[in-house]
């Protein structure tokens, strides 16, 4: 019986996947070319699967003696570039036992001094073999420094004897486009140009998400094999949620039909999905805990804040940051600027503010009304009362200043609507704004569960600034509308050095917007 995989390559006869070779249609026409050329993509999105079916399917075909290796264990090296390339050496070994027959394999590596062992082993190889050679180093951004450096100049040095006496086509796989390797290697990213330790590659392939249609194929898979259906609705929400990214997609599945046990013939619903998207975020698997540890780096902290915040306008300033932020998968591939996809936009927000949320004294049933809806009003007046006498010391401690009042909501929100609802959140790049959606769960006629919409549209008014209410009104307006919601709540808090103290400027104010629709605006 095959599954949804979430640890390590996907095996076609274990596990539900999408076909490998067709997601990176590109590269073996360049492998034919006897060209060399890079491979990336943030972690966990099929890097590794797709490489090695095409390695075999290569090796198969009988036109190369391909192989697929790690560079991984090289990292444990450091700095000390000769024991780095003889792990690499080792792996290339172990591949090659693994995938090539006798005849194809390389003869006794050949001695040689730290700096050059590489080299001279593949270019003894290349000449013993009587086919040309494609190599893929994957997780060759492992290596770090000196050992980077050891083994890209190795490489850029037997690149003119190709394909006799040297592999003919090389294949560099990481999660780093080749801009960053200059960095990895302890040189200025900012000057690649001709002083680039991997010059001679020919273009940079990046893999890409699933797309819709993918997510619905391999979902599929699982619907042909067990008669278990995932609705129309659910394969849209699959897609909305996860926007494509490998580990999620199979991820929410495996997390509805393995721990929330929803077991065949009986459907998989929209409900489903977001109940495994609430348990993915809080459980932090390793997937996501990998992502969140980048956050407080400068050179992600540098896009993430000013996305969040809503301000981030890009610039020559920031392209090298954002290219690296991107190649993490912490952002969309594909402009405007944003979070890569609702659920990293949740993980993201909940970490950044989980130091406040432990702080809030929250009690979520004092906000559920005789009926089972959310008294909002009452749940503002307690988050204003709390800021007036805490926000600017709470506040003052978050690791992003700049996003820090918006976070402290978010979690004051959270606290509530962990009892059983949502918090959505849209981040208006370039145009100061953040929009939530709390969806509140209760019970409607005969029963059957309706859902409370709540819009709320979080702004900040800045030094040298004008007062943000009538962009707001009219940004709200254009939000309600989408939503079909006749109400909502505009927060501006205050940042102007020149503002009232906290405790007199944070009050209550009711307003309409352009569309005449009723508004709450909390000021703080």
């Amino acid at each position: 019986m095959r599954e949804f995989n979430t640890a390590g390559p996907c095996d076609p006869e274990r596990h539900y996947m999408v076909p490998a070779e067709p997601r990176l249609p590109a590269a073996r026409g360049l492998v034919a070319r006897h060209l060399y050329f890079v491979v990336h993509a943030p972690r966990q999105t099929g890097k590794t699967t797709t490489l090695r079916a095409l390695a075999r399917s290569l090796a198969a075909e009988g036109t190369f003696a391909a192989v697929h290796f790690s560079c991984e264990a090289g990292e444990a090296a450091g700095d000390d570039y000769g024991a780095a390339e003889r792990m690499v050496l080792c792996e290339i070994g172990r591949g090659a036992a693994r995938d090539l027959p006798a005849e194809f394999r390389p003869p006794p590596w050949p001695s040689a001094p730290p700096g050059q062992q590489l080299g001279s082993a593949l270019a003894a190889w290349a000449a013993a073999c009587p086919r040309p050679l494609a190599l893929f180093f994957d997780e060759i951004d492992a290596l770090r420094g000196e050992s980077l450096r050891s083994v890209l100049r190795q490489l850029r040095a037997g690149y003119p004897n190709r394909p006799a006496g040297f592999p003919a086509s090389v294949v560099l796989c990481g999660l780093r486009d080749v801009r960053d390797y200059k960095a990895a290697s302890g040189g200025d990213p900012s000057r690649l140009g001709t002083s680039s330790p991997f010059n001679i590659k020919i273009e940079s392939l990046r893999l890409g998400d699933f797309s819709a249609g993918e997510v619905r194929a391999l979902y599929g898979q699982h619907t042909a094999a067990t008669g278990q259906p995932f609705t129309d609705e659910a394969m849209g929400r699959a897609f909305e949620l996860t926007q494509g990214q490998p580990w999620l997609a199979n991820a929410l599945a495996r997390e509805v039909i393995e721990k929330l046990g929803v077991a065949p013939p009986l459907p998989i619903t929209v409900d489903h999905l977001d109940e495994a998207k609430e348990r993915l975020i809080l459980a932090r698997q390793t997937h996501l805990d990998s992502l969140v540890a980048r956050l407080l780096e400068p050179r992600v902290r540098a896009i993430i804040e000013p996305v969040l915040s809503g301000s981030y306008h890009g610039g020559d300033t920031y392209e090298d940051d954002f290219q690296h932020v991107r190649d993490l998968g912490l952002v969309a591939p594909t402009p405007p600027a944003r979070i890569a996809n609702p659920i990293y936009r949740e993980v993201i927000a909940r970490v950044l503010a989980a130091s406040a949320e432990l702080r809030l004294p929250v009690e979520p049933q004092r906000f559920v009304r005789q009926g089972g809806r959310l008294d909002l009003r009452l749940l503002l007046e307690d988050f204003a009362a709390f800021w007036r006498e805490h926000g600017e010391v709470l506040a003052g401690g978050m690791p992003y200043h700049e996003v820090a009042p918006q976070l402290v909501l978010m979690a004051f929100l959270q606290r509530v609507v962990n009892g059983g609802g949502y918090l959505d959140r849209e981040y208006g790049v370039g145009r100061g704004r953040i929009d939530l959606l709390l969806r509140w769960p209760y019970p409607g006629p005969a029963g059957r569960r309706e859902w409370q919409r709540e819009a709320l549209e979080l702004k900040v008014w800045a030094a040298a600034r004008p007062d943000p209410l009538p962009k707001g009104l009219e940004q709200l307006d254009a939000y309600l509308a989408g939503l079909g919601l006749v109400r909502g709540v505009l927060v501006i808090f205050d940042r102007r050095p020149e503002a009232d103290p906290l405790a007199e400027r944070t009050r209550f104010e009711e307003a309409r917007s352009p569309g005449g629709r009723a508004v709450t605006v909390l000021r703080a």
